[in-house]
């Protein structure tokens, strides 16, 4: 453009041009908008039509110059676990299933029915359902260390989880709960080969979470090998 002025004397430039004094900005000045108006109502040049016609009938990914074939962008989908602890083992299951967080309650147990790893029912909120012990399922000890934490760490509270998949719902005794965590797939780990007790088994992946190992649990098989020891 010939007499850009606002790129040589104007606040592009080196503001030089005395009306700036008056208008403060080139924006506010008749020649910049005359200027303006030319660009817009300038002969659209030949091909030009065609031109955007061409583009966009392109894809996206063609538009900004990359290859569109076999390109796809995917979302990465974050994961959201709840994390807790029973025993010395710090485990995790989909936030998704957790229904409620709440304070022991009395287990009623059930004659010829309640075992190690059914424990009988409790009444939350006026429901009525079924308890079952993880710590039982997965073979998880508890240290004499673990022992005295509990009894001299007022922070650590034990609670009840109310967790239901599939319409079922089923209540887990938890000694420690932190929350909902969120995991992206890249730091998920396969298990190795050889894990002690039967976490194996459930043990759908690792995670490390604040210089600890968690137990991304495999939900499904937990919940088939409960509904098949108890139901």
């Amino acid at each position: 453009m010939a007499n850009d002025c606002w790129n040589q004397i104007g606040v592009a430039g080196d503001r030089s041009c005395g009306e700036l004094k008056i208008v403060i900005h080139c924006r506010n000045c008749p020649i910049y908008s005359a200027a303006g108006r030319g660009l817009l109502e300038r002969e659209v040049p030949e091909g030009y039509l065609q031109q955007w016609t061409d583009l966009l009938a392109q894809d996206g990914s063609a538009q900004l110059g990359y290859p569109s074939q076999g390109m796809r962008i995917e979302s990465v989908q974050i994961l959201s676990v709840v994390i807790f602890r029973i025993a010395d083992e710090w485990l995790a299951l989909p936030a998704q299933f957790f229904k409620e967080v709440t304070q022991p309650s009395v287990i009623h147990t059930l004659p010829h029915l309640s075992n190690q790893v059914f424990l009988g029912v409790v009444n939350i909120r006026g429901a009525i359902l079924l308890c079952a012990s993880l710590q039982a399922l997965l073979d998880l000890e508890t240290t004499a260390e673990r022992e005295r934490d509990r009894t001299i760490n007022p922070v650590v509270y034990q609670r009840m989880v109310v967790l239901e998949r599939q319409g079922n719902s089923w209540v887990f005794p938890v000694d420690e709960i932190h929350g909902v965590h969120r995991i992206h797939p890249d730091e998920l780990r396969e298990p190795p080969a050889v894990i002690s007790k039967a976490t194996a088994t459930y043990t759908k992946w690792i995670v490390s979470w604040r210089n600890k190992t968690v137990n991304y649990l495999d939900d499904e098989l937990l919940f088939y090998a409960l509904d098949k020891k108890v139901l």
